[in-house]
Parts: structure tokens; sequence; C-alpha cells
């Protein structure tokens, strides 16, 4: 075993982590074996009914089982968390590299990314979305666009730290062309912080796809979305604390989950960590 794989293990927390995001992959996957109920079937008459042997979390306004619509969400943060960050990463990373490696690119590069920067996250992804409309697709451009400047900042980072090395000015000299140098020597050297960045990004991606669908700007109804669900039940909160309470703590466990992963993936990953939580 590596010594990278055994300082990941070591670390508690990042194994934790991974459990979690296992779990919620394997929930996600598992939806339509284990959900005791139709996610959007109304039943009126159970509408705000606690938990229970027939609905173990309770249902919502409409009396729709809350577990059920719970592992049906867990697909849409899950879809929108990985396919938001791919988004960002791809363009991200190929604005950083193209800044890093050319100079004469640097500065109108990443001028623009100051631009993007100098919004907040929340509000440029609600700026996109609202240009674009409401929509599961849209969601996951907007939350991807907002990750760009950080991806395109990492990226120009290592390309600026790496051409100057021997292996790769050794390439250079050998008249390797520049999409050689950038994708078969800088790039692949640059894969661990990127992965560790990239998973912190899923988590930030699941918690702002859950705000947007919380202000009414993300996946529409009657789709279960976490965000959505605890917005639904803010009407609720002194009668049937549970409609909102449930999305909120899976929220939580998605977002703990990928956090804790991404930091033991940065001290596996990290040769010069010199302390690992084990704690």
């Amino acid at each position: 075993m590596s010594e990278a794989a055994l300082r990941f293990l070591r670390h508690r927390l990042a194994v934790g982590g991974l459990g979690l995001v296992l779990l919620i992959v394997g929930l996600a996957v598992a939806a339509r074996l284990l959900a005791p109920h139709d996610p959007i079937r109304q039943d009126l008459p159970y509408a705000l009914a606690g938990p229970s042997l027939e609905f173990p979390l309770g249902t919502d306004e409409f009396g729709r089982c809350i577990l059920s619509r719970i592992l049906y969400g867990a697909r849409f943060s899950l879809l929108v968390g990985v396919i938001a960050t791919a988004i960002g990463a791809g363009a991200g990373i190929l604005c950083g590299l193209a800044a890093g490696y050319f100079p004469r690119l640097d500065a109108p590069i990443m001028r623009i990314m100051d631009v993007l920067l100098a919004f907040p996250s929340i509000l440029l992804a609600i700026a996109v979305v609202a240009a674009l409309g409401p929509s599961l697709v849209n969601v996951m451009i907007a939350v991807g666009v907002r990750s760009i400047p950080s991806y395109a900042r990492l990226a120009r980072s290592m390309v600026l730290s790496l051409k100057e090395l021997e292996f790769v000015q050794g390439a250079t000299a050998l008249g390797a062309s520049h999409p050689r140098v950038l994708f078969r020597h800088i790039l692949p050297n640059s894969v661990s912080p990127l992965l560790v960045f990239s998973s912190m990004q899923i988590a930030t991606a699941i918690l702002l796809a859950a705000i947007l669908s919380f202000l009414g700007l993300g996946v529409q109804p009657p789709t279960p979305e976490w965000g959505k669900m605890v917005s639904d039940g803010r009407a609720y909160l002194m009668e049937a604390p549970h409609v909102s309470l449930f999305p909120g703590l899976a929220i939580f466990v998605a977002v703990m989950g990928f956090n804790c992963l991404g930091d033991g993936l940065r001290d596996a990953l990290d040769p010069r960590v010199g302390r690992v939580a084990v704690e």
C-alpha cells in the first residue's frame, strides 16, 4: 500500500467523510429500491404526518413521503455537484493553463477572472440563473461558472511553479509543442491539488444549488430537491419541523462528507504535510 493511502487511512475524519460520501452515493443509486413511496405522489389525508412506520421521516404538506423525496433528491444534489464542478474545472483549468504558460494572455484572462471574483458567489449564481431561467441544467451552469475563477487561479499558480523546472525546460528544448508541454508534462503534475480542490468544490456546489432551490431559482416542483424541501417546510416549522429538518440534515451530511474527504486527500497527497490529523 502506498504512503499516500496509509496517510489517508490514518486520517479518521477523512475515512469518515469517504464513508458518508459512499453512503450518499449508494442511497442515491438505490433510491428506486429503497424509497418506500413514490416521491411525487400526493396523499393529502396524511399531510404533515410525523414519523411513523409507514412514513419513517414523516410527510410534507401534500402528504408526500419525506424519506422517499430525500433519497431521490440525493440524485439531483450529487448530479449538480459533480457536473457543476466539472464545468468549472474544465473552463477554469484551461484558462489557468493559458494564463500561466503564455505571458501575453496572462493579464487579459486574469483580469476577467478578477471581475468574476469581485461578485459574491451566490450573487453571481443568482445572476446567471436569472438570465438563463430556473432549471436543473441552468443551476449546473450557474454553479459551474462561479467556480471558474478559483480553478483558473489555482491552475495558473501551478503552471508558474512548474514551467521553470528542469523536466519542462528539457521537453521544450527537445522541441515539444506547447500543447504537449501543457497536457503531457505540466497538467499531470498538477492533478493532486486540483483533485483536492475539486472534492471541496463539490460540497460548495451542493450547498449553493440548495440555496438557489431554496430561493426558488433551482429545480422546480414537483421534482424532489433538498433545498426546495427546506424552503417548503418554512411555513410549518412550529407544527411540523420535520418537513425542513430532515432535508437540512441531508445537506449537512453531504457537505460535511465531501469537506472531510477533501481534507484527507490534501493531507495524503501533499508531501509537505508534516502532521496528519488522526483525532
